[in-house]
C-alpha cells in the first residue's frame, strides 16, 4: 500500500510537470503566432505605431481612423505578421527618439532614410520615394527653389525639408507640424514652405483657401522607410519580409494608385528588398 501511494504521488507530480511544460509550450506557440516576444514587441499580438495626424495623403486621421498611404501599407504588413496595428499620434520632431526609446514599436510617417537618422533608429527597406515641394502663395512671385534666399521660409522641425533649408542657409522658421506650416502661409507670416511635395500639394488644394499653391518640386535622392528601434533586428527583419509580400501580392501597387493617382515611379526605384517582382502603377 505504501509503495502504491508513493507511485500515485510520482504519477501526479509527473502529470503536473507535463501539464506545465505543455502550457508553456502552448503559450510560446501562441505568442509566436501572434508576433509576440520573438519580435520584441511592447505587447504580444499588437504593433504599436507612432505616426502623424495631419499629413494627407501619407499619414492622417479621417473619420476618427488613422489612414493614408504609409499607414494603410503598414496595416497590410502587420496583417502578414498576424499583428493588430495600434496607431498613436505624435509630432514628427519627437517620433524617432520615441521609437528608439520604446514608446512605439515602429514609426510610420514617410520617413526619409538619412545617415543622421540612422544614429537614432534602424530602418526597414524603402517602400516609397518622394519629392521636395515648394509651397507658396499665388501672388508671391516665387516659382523655384533658387528664389528662397532672403525669404521667410517655414519647415516642419526635424524633417528632411528642415535639413534642406538649413543646408541652403535659409535660416528656416521651424514649426511642429504641417498644419502649422500651412497656417503660416495662409496668414502671410511666411513666404514659402519647403514641404514633402505630395503632402504640400494635397493640403494646398484642400485647405489652402485658394491662395496656397505648390510652385515647384524636385525628386529626393533617398527612399522612405519605417523606423524601428536599433536594438530590434527581429522586428525589422520581419517587417522587411512582410513588406516584400505585400509588394508581391499587389497591395503596394494598389495603394500607390489609390493615394497617388497618375504618379510615375522612377525607373531606378524598387520598393522593398528590390528583388521582388511588382507591377508598376499606371502613370
Amino acid at each position: 500500500m505504501r509503495a502504491f501511494g508513493a507511485f500515485r504521488r510520482v504519477v501526479a507530480v509527473a502529470g503536473a510537470v507535463t501539464l506545465a511544460v505543455s502550457m508553456v509550450a502552448c503559450g510560446s506557440d501562441q505568442d509566436k503566432a501572434a508576433g509576440g516576444p520573438d519580435l520584441g514587441l511592447m505587447k504580444a499580438g499588437t504593433l504599436r505605431i507612432g505616426t502623424l495626424t495631419d499629413a494627407p495623403p501619407n499619414v492622417y486621421v479621417k473619420d476618427g481612423k488613422f489612414t493614408g498611404f504609409d499607414n494603410d501599407l503598414i496595416t497590410a504588413v502587420a496583417a502578414k505578421l498576424n499583428l493588430k496595428p495600434e496607431f498613436v499620434g505624435t509630432d514628427f520632431s519627437a517620433l524617432l527618439s520615441q521609437v528608439n526609446g520604446g514608446q512605439f514599436d515602429l514609426g510610420s510617417s514617410s520617413i526619409t532614410i538619412t545617415e543622421a537618422r540612422k544614429k537614432t533608429v534602424a530602418f526597414s527597406n524603402g517602400y516609397d520615394f518622394g519629392y521636395l515641394g515648394l509651397n507658396t502663395t499665388k501672388n508671391s512671385g516665387i516659382t523655384s527653389f533658387d528664389q528662397l534666399q532672403g525669404k521667410r521660409v517655414v519647415v516642419v522641425q526635424g524633417t528632411v525639408q528642415d535639413d534642406y533649408a538649413t543646408g541652403k542657409n535659409l535660416n528656416p522658421v521651424r514649426v511642429p507640424n504641417y498644419n502649422a506650416a500651412l497656417g503660416q502661409l495662409k496668414a502671410g507670416t511666411a513666404d514659402a514652405w519647403v514641404s514633402p511635395a505630395e503632402i504640400g500639394e494635397k493640403m494646398a488644394k484642400e485647405q489652402g483657401g485658394g491662395t496656397v499653391i505648390l510652385a515647384a518640386k524636385e525628386l529626393s535622392d533617398a527612399p522612405m522607410a519605417f523606423a524601428v528601434a536599433k536594438s530590434n533586428d527581429k522586428l525589422r527583419d520581419a517587417v522587411n519580409k512582410a513588406l516584400d509580400e505585400v509588394i508581391a501580392d499587389g497591395t503596394w501597387t494598389k495603394l500607390v494608385e489609390q493615394y497617388y493617382p497618375g504618379r510615375a515611379v522612377p525607373a531606378n526605384f524598387k520598393p522593398g528588398s528590390g528583388s521582388v517582382k511588382f507591377t508598376a502603377p499606371k502613370a
